[in-house]
């Protein structure tokens, strides 16, 4: 199947459609992250709380170190149970881990291997499904109009 790119690098030698398309694929891939920031991480809030510049540095430095640690144990996770760390559903992970270590401080410290060794056996239940190929190639919909067409009135 033939895609088509639009861009405003013109020299093919110095910018082969292939590296391009790889480059639009690890895009893709930065925009699946900022999704997961903002819908896990900071439960559908569109804006930072903090009011002050210096202090939004400081939340966004803890949601992006927070997004890196999460993702780190997901790596580890997914190389526990044999899987690519993108089939790691990051919802459902992160909020396991979170809880993890939100309860951690109530326990001994004792408990903790255990702990995150049972949310390593746990690992296969965060496992998305293979990503499945598009089997047709995406279009737009033309819209259905609500009302009837007007009938024209006869005389």
């Amino acid at each position: 199947m033939k895609r088509r790119f639009i861009t405003s690098l013109t020299d093919a030698s110095r910018y082969p459609a292939k590296e391009l398309a790889k480059l639009y694929m690890q895009r893709w891939e930065i925009e699946l992250g900022f999704r997961e920031i903002k819908h896990s991480l900071q439960s559908s809030q569109w804006t930072l709380r903090s009011k002050q510049p210096q202090l939004v540095r400081q939340e966004l430095w803890g949601l992006l170190i927070a997004y890196t640690l999460l993702g780190r144990l997901m790596r580890q996770m997914a190389a526990h149970v044999k899987v690519e760390p993108l089939r790691m559903g990051f919802h459902v992970a992160s909020m396991a881990i979170i809880d993890l270590l939100r309860f951690a401080p109530l326990e001994s410290a004792g408990t903790l291997p255990k702990r995150l060794q049972l949310l390593f056996d746990q690992a296969h239940l965060f496992v998305l499904p293979p990503r499945r190929k598009r089997s047709y190639p995406r279009v737009v919909k033309t819209k259905t109009a609500k009302y009837p067409a007007k009938m024209p009135v006869s005389s």
